[in-house]
């Protein structure tokens, strides 16, 4: 695809485009980071990028610019093909759809599927090998079911999801439309629900379910529990990254995202726009407030306010955290000056 042509199907996007320069107009055949990036390739930086000294040495074929003077100027000066747009990152994903489309597979059941007769599978889906969909199971239009899903009875799926290898919806479980659930994801699986006995742990039934709103993208390996009673959900747009568990009766917001290998107890409430870094932990019935963040590894156990951004174990407001770590260093030496005090003092 020439340089020219990408940037007309990128100026109805989002990204904002702004102005476009070619230097040449180069056929582009991929994309790559600027350090790698050949002649025939696509690259991008963004406002402030401390990899402008590498725009020097260079050989790509062609950059998305944000509206910074100094980029512009050695771009110019390079005789690069070039385009500012206001989010270039987001140009830059807008461009990868245009310079791979992605190739969607015709409509069909494979014929090693079972499918209850009792299932409806929706016009235009795709059902591949030895995909499994039980009694009473819904289907929508343009769904794409990759090898070896298991849907069991009485699942919804709606329109334009897909469901990639080895992916298990539970009984009960309801997906609105265009949601993906990748690889090895389990969705409605029982709840971690036991009650305590003089003779050992007696199971609670896990009778609810789990509704994931439009939207909504589960990584490979992620599982997401449905409770004794009620619902767990996944507010629309949230995107769940690999291996992440989500508890019991767990409620989430709109457009919120979770990062690999974070934890969530049972009755937990996030609100919308939450980000949770990789490995962070969230107690039992915590509460998180809008667009609120919380750092790797941080460990949140009661409430935090929405907006604010939290560190550490337990969580703490980031500015604190960031102080607390700069004094853990100077510990020591802090312990034996209070040790020699104390000696002088006792003297």
């Amino acid at each position: 695809m020439r340089f020219s042509t990408l940037i007309k199907a990128l100026q109805n996007g989002q990204a904002g485009l702004k102005q476009a320069q070619q230097g040449s107009d180069p056929v582009l055949r991929g994309a790559a980071s600027l350090e790698s990036a050949s002649a025939d390739q696509l690259s991008f930086l963004e406002k402030g990028n401390t990899l402008i000294s590498a725009l020097s040495d260079s050989e790509v074929g062609a950059l998305l610019l944000p509206d910074q003077e100094d980029l512009i100027r050695l771009a110019s000066e390079r005789g690069l093909a070039f385009a500012v747009f206001a989010d270039p990152r987001l140009a830059f994903a807008e461009a990868l759809d245009q310079l791979h489309p992605r190739q969607r597979p015709l409509a069909g059941v494979h014929p090693t599927a079972v499918i209850d007769p009792r299932a409806v599978v929706g016009q235009g889906s795709f059902v591949a090998a030895r995909v499994c969909i039980g009694a009473g199971s819904r289907i929508g239009v343009d769904c794409i079911l990759h090898p070896g899903v298991v849907i069991y009875d009485d699942v919804i799926v709606g329109d334009g999801c897909e469901l990639h290898a080895n992916a298990v919806l539970h009984p009960g479980s309801r997906l609105g439309c265009s949601c993906v659930v990748n690889s090895n994801a389990v969705v409605g699986s029982e709840g971690f629900g036991f009650v305590p006995t003089a003779t050992g742990w007696r199971k609670m039934p896990q009778t609810g379910q789990v509704v994931l709103e439009d939207g909504v993208e589960v990584g490979c390996g992620s599982t997401i529990d449905r409770p004794s009673v009620g619902e767990t959900r996944i507010g629309a747009g949230s995107k769940i990254d690999n291996l992440v568990q989500i508890g019991h009766g767990v409620r989430t917001g709109r457009g919120c995202a979770l990062a690999s290998q974070v934890g969530i107890a049972g009755g937990a409430r996030l609100g919308d726009g939450v980000i949770l870094a990789g490995q962070v932990g969230v107690a039992n019935r915590a509460m998180i407030g809008d667009r609120a963040i919380a750092s790797s590894k941080s460990g949140i156990h009661g409430e935090v306010a929405a907006g604010e951004v939290v560190s550490g174990y337990p969580a703490i407001p980031n500015r604190l955290w960031l102080r607390c770590s700069a004094a853990f260093s100077k510990l020591p030496e802090m312990a034996k000056t209070l040790r020699d005090l104390k000696r002088i003092t006792a003297q």
